[in-house]
């Protein structure tokens, strides 16, 4: 029998407190090792992965061939949303977010070991898509999961902000992961190509390492553990989800701005930057610069739709980045390393953070606890996949064929735009009950197959 609505946690107690900070840095690392491992990918298959895996190529179709290995890793998130997810709803939140995080740092580690294809041929380019599966599967259940598990320790008033701590982590694993980078970088080229690229990638073992061990000190999600006392919980989470897809159509788009800015306004922007005749350190510079200031807009912004709702935050944030899609590229077209350091910092740190960082607690919040681990997986995912996954690839592709960076405006601007449509559509989610009805099921004939 399905479980009698009860208020969300709230964090008074010292230990709730402390709970809820502990958690909110399990997420923050969750999702800094797997924005550092994504990104060092995006980086170094921008670098130097054509000429390593991908031997013989074209320059320019060595590029868009290690950015496909880099999409093999999207396209594998949905099913690790689906099946982290399944488990997460049925088992519980903690032990998928252990095995999540062990996964993915695990294949990061492993991608720095990968002979390449001068010493196994054919086997190095089929061993990096196979890892970067791996990758993508484990992240599809990481982000939603540790997300989650935020809201749901944290009380009515402030899940925005407490989740901004979760979101932090891209930000964060941008950073670290520039950082490592522009050390290797700074090697002779030779020394870079022969061993030089690895380092990155084994370093994340330092991060799973820390990240591990905050996270065994976790306690189970509140909200959850009332699912499991009840014997509440979905037997099947992914078909009541699918059998009201507004709520997962609408998280789909909501997110696919920001996924679009930030794929393009970082992993592709080295490959197009370097291409113009930026030096690779100039390039590095303006993301770290930019990702200390997504450090500060991202919590900001989620504080403030705490106050004013996640909707109209979101909102501006996507007119924002579709606004200046076309002055952004001007900036980076100026050759100017000035100018490129603004052109980053207002499309990826400013526009790009406002659409983000409330995006935690909306998708979260748009799904009940019974189905929430694989819902809002999946919408993130999803998002994630449509606006990130393909945008390197097929920028890649188009400027290229054109020979000039007009369409990576349009990408930008495209898929803002169609975060600003879908805000219209979803209902405001931030003073929803966390226990209660979900915000887009509560008129369905099946409101309580989808909700706590």
């Amino acid at each position: 029998m399905p479980s009698s609505p009860v208020a969300s946690p709230s964090p008074s107690s010292p230990e709730s407190a402390r709970q809820l900070r502990r958690v909110a840095l399990s997420g923050l690392l969750g999702t800094a090792v797997e924005f550092y491992d994504f990104l060092v990918y995006g980086t170094v298959a921008a670098l130097v992965f054509g000429e390593l895996f991908f031997p013989g190529a074209d320059p320019a179709v060595g590029t868009i061939a290690a950015f496909g290995t880099f999409a093999a890793g999207y396209v594998a998130r949905p099913l690790g949303g689906i099946v982290f997810g399944h488990f997460g709803d049925r088992l519980g939140r903690k032990s998928m977010l252990l095995l999540t995080m062990g996964l993915m740092g695990g294949a990061s580690f492993l991608i720095g070991l990968l002979p390449t294809y001068d010493t196994i041929g054919v086997w190095a380019p089929v061993l990096l898509i196979t890892l970067r599966v791996v990758q993508g599967i484990a992240i599809g259940g990481e982000w939603g999961g540790a997300t989650l598990m935020v809201v749901e320790h944290a009380g009515e008033r402030r899940r925005g902000l407490w989740s901004s701590f979760t979101q932090m982590g891209a930000p964060l694993g941008s950073l670290l992961s520039s950082l490592v980078v522009t050390f290797v970088v700074a090697m002779p080229r030779d020394q870079f190509t022969a061993w030089g690229w690895r380092v990155p990638f084994l370093l994340s073992v330092v991060l799973l390492g820390v990240g591990l061990f905050v996270r065994l000190k976790v306690v189970e999600s509140p909200l959850f553990a009332e699912v499991k006392k009840d014997r509440a919980e979905a037997r099947l989470p992914i078909v009541d989800v699918l059998r009201r897809p507004r709520p997962l159509l609408l998280a789909c788009c909501v997110g696919i701005g920001a996924f679009t800015a930030q794929s393009l306004l970082t992993s592709y922007l080295i490959a197009y930057a370097t291409g113009i005749g930026y030096a690779r350190p100039q390039v590095l510079t303006a993301l770290t610069v930019s990702a200390c200031v997504a450090l500060v807009v991202l919590p900001c912004a989620s504080a403030l739709s705490d106050r004013v709702g996640r909707r109209p935050v979101v909102l501006a944030g996507a007119v924002a980045s579709a606004a200046l899609a076309f002055p952004v590229l001007a900036l980076v077209d100026s050759r100017s390393p000035g100018l490129l350091i603004l052109a980053v910092v207002l499309g990826h740190g400013i526009a790009q953070s406002m659409m983000y960082g409330p995006l935690g607690a909306l998708l979260t919040e748009m799904f009940g606890t019974r189905v929430r681990y694989t819902g809002a997986s999946l919408g993130y995912q999803g998002a994630t996949l449509i606006g990130a996954g393909f945008s390197p690839m097929i920028a890649g592709s188009l400027v290229a064929g054109s020979g000039n960076g007009t369409p990576v405006a349009l990408l930008i601007c495209g898929g803002s735009l169609i975060t600003a449509l879908t805000v219209w559509f979803v209902r405001e989610t931030s003073r929803t009950s966390l226990s209660g009805p979900t915000t887009e099921g509560t008129d369905a004939p099946h409101a309580q197959e989808i909700s706590a």
